[in-house]
């Protein structure tokens, strides 16, 4: 699937980006490895679109078994950027749960429990959300938390999966979510469930000032037309929120 069904729905997407604005671009296009995961493996981002704009940030995978966000970053990674949009993406902050399938890193740490914002302790490795030993212990948290505070993303969208909800939010924050619902087809209902304590997009929200951030719950399955959707959506989002900034 991401290699012809993606080039297909990336091309639908290239497209009709333009709708999003006058010009946009596939200049600027360039790629850094931010950090090392547990195992060695590079945590990649890739800098596209226009320097100085609305900064937009999308994490493909945290969860290593929740990998189907990779589909959405490989066709962001081709698409034409409308102007005035500053697009960073992380394809995987995990690419050793990845590599084996799992939920956690290589350390058995739940990287969405490890963020240092309200961490908490929780579990043991064999648990499904082990915290980890300290806040941001793991390096690949570190490199993200790093990463983060350098570029200053005024919008962070982190993939999950299976639940298929967006959790409802208010003020632009809400507004924002709303049109990545419609657009992308994926329900507003509250996210419940779990021990949310370290959580990534809560610790961006409340690190940034002026900053907004929030989990796209994909289904179990996403097909070529649905990541095209959600790719669609992101620029959207990061467009209307540039409209907002310049108002």
């Amino acid at each position: 699937m991401r290699l012809t069904a993606l080039a297909i729905a990336g091309s639908l997407l290239l497209a009709s980006a333009g709708s999003a604005s006058a010009a946009p671009t596939r200049a600027n296009s360039e790629m850094r490895i931010i950090g090392k995961s547990v195992e060695g493996r590079d945590i990649e981002a890739y800098h596209r679109g226009t320097k100085g704009g609305t900064v937009v940030l999308v994490i493909g995978v945290i969860h290593g078994d929740e990998d189907a966000g990779l589909d959405i970053v490989e066709i962001l990674k081709a698409a034409a950027i409308p102007t005035g949009v500053d697009l960073w993406l992380v394809p995987s902050m995990n690419p050793d749960g990845v590599a084996r399938q799992i939920r956690k890193n290589a350390n058995g740490v739940d990287l969405n429990r490890n963020f240092p914002y309200r961490w908490g302790k929780i579990g043991k490795p064999s648990s499904w959300q082990y915290a980890g030993t300290s806040r941001a212990s793991e390096p690949e948290t570190q490199a993200m938390v790093k990463f983060i505070r350098e570029i200053k993303p005024d919008l962070g969208i982190w993939f999950h999966q299976d639940l298929n909800i967006i959790s409802p939010g208010k003020g632009i924050d809400g507004k924002l979510r709303s049109r990545y619902s419609r657009l992308s087809g994926i329900p507003l209902k509250r996210i419940t469930g779990g021990t949310y304590t370290g959580v990534a997009a809560t610790w961006q929200r409340s690190t940034l000032a002026n900053a907004y951030a929030f989990v796209v719950e994909l289904g179990p399955t996403l097909s070529s037309a649905q990541a095209a959707l959600n790719a669609k959506a992101i620029l959207d989002a990061a467009v209307f929120l540039g409209s907002l900034k310049r108002k």
